[in-house]
């Protein structure tokens, strides 16, 4: 559990500016997406 609460720590995006904190999310929402798709074809 903990490693879990210290991957969500560095995945966050403290900046203030939207557009980053957007390209951001985008960037792990696309990655957790891929990881998904991956383990689901090897299945």
């Amino acid at each position: 559990m903990r490693e879990l609460l210290r991957l969500a720590r560095q995945l966050r995006c403290d900046s203030p500016d939207p557009r980053e904190a957007f390209v951001h999310r985008l960037r792990v929402g696309t990655g957790v997406a891929l990881l998904i798709l991956i383990v689901l074809l090897l299945r």
